[in-house]
């Protein structure tokens, strides 16, 4: 599949970004090295991870994922063969919290040393914070940019009303804006981003990396009842999927996965690289069997009727003229 322009930023990625979420977490050195090697050398190039990953285990402090990312680019080098996303915002620390200046400030510098890079190619709010003025953040992103130490700026978790709100008070005072912006979409979670979001993305060229596209593994078609969650890391989230909808969506990607022959992880990624706007679905992998699993999804193309099977079932209240 060809690579896609990642917004303004000047970049192009193949339409699969890989998730460091589970990095210092639920993969760990060596296998996560195996993982990140085989991504590149499948031709992958925007890795997502965050400052507060994976701060939430006990005896974790954050910057986890980052400190594997970064030992990992220190033993591979190469290091602009590899688009490194990170983000600040979620991890409390030197500086404050949120989007403070300050915590910017700090957190930039704190991710840069974890990384052992001297830049970030995509630095990411990773979530709104509506106690600081946008303005105050803005500007202090729009230093790290003019230092060299950020590449391109991005907003995950945002409305469709605050990024344009974030653009305007770019645009009034000459600050760099949000190039990319990082929304939750699955076939299971549509109306994060269809809608409002998906139209601004289109009409101001906002580069799309969608995250839970697979509703963390529910669509990977391994749980059906309470019973197949077991005592699994990520039951709380996955449980919430366990309802009409989300099973008559399994059952719909069930009967395409007859006919197709691929997975149902497959099937729910090249689902999402159809939607308008989106460069690429996020999804990380525990293992490099399961990474070639999704990396798969590049290679399916779903014929019109499965793609109108597959809105079918995922509709729940999507406003009529979105996607």
């Amino acid at each position: 599949m060809e690579k896609r322009k990642l917004g303004s930023t000047g970049l192009a990625i193949l339409p699969f970004a890989l998730g460091g979420n589970v990095f210092g977490w639920t993969s760990r050195e060596p296998d996560a090295y195996r993982i990140l090697d085989s991504f590149i050398d499948a031709g992958g190039e925007l890795i997502d991870t965050a400052d507060a990953y994976s701060a939430w285990l006990p005896g974790h402090e954050g910057g986890e994922s980052e400190r594997l990312l970064g030992n990992w680019l220190e033993r591979r080098g190469k290091r602009d063969d590899v688009i490194i996303a990170t983000k600040v915002g979620l991890l409390p620390g030197a500086g404050g919290k949120g989007l403070q200046p300050s915590r910017i400030k700090a957190a930039v510098e704190e991710s840069l040393r974890r990384l052992k890079t001297d830049y970030i190619d995509i630095y990411f709010a990773h979530a709104d914070d509506p106690e600081t003025p946008l303005e105050h953040s803005l500007e202090a992103f729009d230093l790290l940019v003019k230092e060299g130490k950020v590449r391109s700026l991005g907003a995950s978790q945002y409305s469709a009303a605050r990024i344009q709100e974030s653009l305007d008070v770019a645009r009034d005072g000459g600050l760099e804006p949000f190039r990319v912006v990082q929304p939750e979409l699955s076939l299971v979670k549509r109306d994060a981003y269809e809608g409002d979001l998906q139209t601004l993305c289109l009409k101001k060229d906002l580069g799309v990396i969608t995250y839970f596209s697979l509703a963390a593994g529910f669509l990977s078609g391994k749980y059906r009842s309470l019973d197949d969650l077991g005592n699994r890391d990520r039951a709380p989230r996955v449980k919430q999927y366990l309802n009409e909808h989300g099973l008559r969506v399994l059952g719909e990607m069930d009967a395409i996965v007859a006919e197709t022959g691929a997975s149902h992880a497959q099937i729910a990624l090249a689902w999402i690289m159809t939607r308008p706007g989106v460069t690429a679905p996020l999804a990380s992998a525990t293992s490099v069997g399961q990474l070639q699993d999704l990396m798969g999804a590049l290679q399916l193309s779903l014929a019109p009727e499965h793609l109108a099977r597959l809105d079918s079932a995922s509709r729940t209240s999507i406003p009529a003229d979105a996607g």
